[in-house]
């Protein structure tokens, strides 16, 4: 194999490799170590500012999401709510999150990246509005749904818009922006509801959506819908003000031509697409994506987000509830950080262990306190701290390893031909998951007690363990390239192709 062909390899969006498990061909891949410069801060500086702006709307998505954890109780007094339309008003905003996830992909390719994060953002005030204005649960239910919708849409939208306008050697330190600031959107609603009950914490809600309808004017559309549209000259302008005044964009620019052009060239059928998802070897990445899906919902983490407040109650924990729910939203904005310290140190699996050994203890240690307070005459008074302390650990350990790593592996393992309509039927899936998991977790806990339905997330983060033993591959340190030929089936080796390169081993 010549040097050409080697170095073409390396190149991450390549054709996939389907169906060659049998295929014993070795390919050398050079390792080509070369130390970029540090991108000067005047060439990010916008890319940080246009971060910065759509990730605001990623914080309203955690506020929206945590809403109904400090507003839940004031809801069941003011409304008069039972358990059943209590969970309608949680679990609605996930299944209208799914419907959102569908309608999403037609939006970002007609109306844009750019205005359908502007059309998310007025849904969220739309729906905080009616909020504010309740008169009874069915209000309610119309503001969940709506701001599911744009939940779902917003999650779609804003890794594409982020990817589109965010250059490579800053994408993964941009690209955690939304994930912290919808982690801070949960803290703020739980230091919000110490002071605030439904309708004035609603009202935040409509505050919050207002900045974003202000610095829309200043961002600007992705250079790839632009070009997509034959807009060149407006593509030319935002790569201009994306990548600074003093920088160099002929060269991106043609790239971005030549990419668009390649892409309208491979144009499939909606049945030849179907039918590359569904081929064997990529139905069997598909199984570890959706796995890994059902698993992170499964642990019942959005039980907890959205119940916090109410399960603290039931705890009979000596702290107050409030406090114990706003120390948890502590806990989860500072756990982002440490993944991120850890990600590409420990790898994918080792963090996947410590989340899942974390949450299972965590979970059993919570059952085992729900059932002498509940199931038995025990006095429980002296272990009043175990529920915030096992919610610490338990929260710690999801956001470690469950919480992050099934969205980054899911980027990683799908082959660069089924990434888009398989990113689509994961994202459903998994949105599937939060409306079961949500509607049901106050059902269970009426029927069969807080212990056993611990006891069974408990279970399932179990199976989730040793499902990632033996299914989830490692890929730290490898290129999108080497994964995709890996699971292809065909073996990888590094080689050193120029002098002093040191060859790195590629393995699962």
């Amino acid at each position: 194999m010549h040097l050409e062909e080697n170095l073409r390899m390396t190149i991450p969006e390549i054709q996939p490799l389907q169906d060659n498990k049998d295929k014993e061909e070795q390919y050398a891949v050079p390792e080509l170590q070369q130390k970029k410069p540090p991108v000067p801060f005047a060439h990010i500086k916008t890319q940080l500012i246009t971060a910065i702006a759509v990730s605001w709307v990623s914080m309203i998505i955690g506020y929206c999401s945590a809403y109904t954890s400090p507003a839940s109780i004031s809801l069941e007094r003011d409304f008069n709510l039972d358990s059943a339309k209590l969970t309608w008003i949680t679990s609605l905003m996930p299944l209208g999150a799914l419907g959102g996830g569908i309608l999403g992909g037609l939006l970002i390719e007609n109306l844009g990246r750019k205005w359908t994060i502007l059309l998310t953002d007025l849904l969220f005030l739309v729906a905080f509005i009616v909020n504010y204005f309740a008169q009874n649960y069915v209000y309610m239910y119309v503001s969940r749904i709506i701001s599911g919708v744009s939940v779902g849409v917003l999650s779609l939208t804003l890794p594409v818009y982020l990817a589109e306008t965010v250059q490579p050697e800053v994408r993964g330190t941009l690209g955690l922006l939304p994930t912290a600031f919808g982690n801070i959107g949960i803290l703020l609603c739980y230091l919000f509801g110490t002071f605030y009950e439904w309708q004035q914490l609603a009202l935040v809600g409509v505050v919050l959506s207002i900045p974003f309808v202000i610095v829309f004017w200043v961002i600007r559309e992705t250079p790839r819908f632009l070009i997509s549209r034959g807009k060149e000259e407006e593509t030319q302008q935002a790569l201009q003000w994306l990548r600074g005044p003093n920088t160099n964009i002929e060269k991106e620019f043609h790239e971005l031509q030549k990419s668009y052009q390649e892409e309208t060239e491979t144009d499939e059928t909606a049945c030849e697409s179907l039918k590359v998802l569904f081929s064997l070897n990529n139905f069997k990445l598909m199984g570890i994506v959706l796995g890994l899906m059902a698993f992170q919902q499964w642990s019942g983490i959005n039980a907890v987000i959205f119940y916090t407040t109410k399960i603290f109650k039931e705890s009979g924990s000596t702290l107050d509830e409030t406090i114990s729910t706003t120390i948890v939203g502590v806990v989860n904005f500072i756990s982002t950080f440490i993944a991120a310290i850890f990600i590409d140190k420990l790898g994918r699996k080792v963090l996947l262990y410590i989340s899942a050994v974390s949450m299972v203890l965590s979970l059993g240690v919570l059952g085992a306190y729900f059932f002498l307070k509940d199931a038995t005459d025990i006095d429980v008074g002296f272990l009043g701290f175990l529920p915030l302390a096992s919610f610490i650990v338990y929260v710690l350990g999801f956001s470690l390893g469950f919480g992050p790593i099934p969205w980054l592996m899911m980027g990683e393992i799908l082959p660069a031909k089924i990434r888009g309509p398989a990113a689509s039927v994961a994202t459903g899936f998994n949105w599937t998951c939060t409306f079961i998991v949500t509607k049901i977790f106050l059902l269970l806990a009426d029927e069969i007690g807080f212990h056993f339905t611990f006891w069974i997330f408990g279970a399932i983060v179990f199976l989730s363990l040793l499902f990632t033993i033996f299914f989830v591959p490692e890929t730290r340190g490898q290129s999108l390239a080497d994964i995709e030929r890996k699971l292809a089936g065909i073996k990888v080796r590094r080689m050193s192709s120029v002098a002093n390169l040191k060859p790195m081993p590629s393995s699962f």
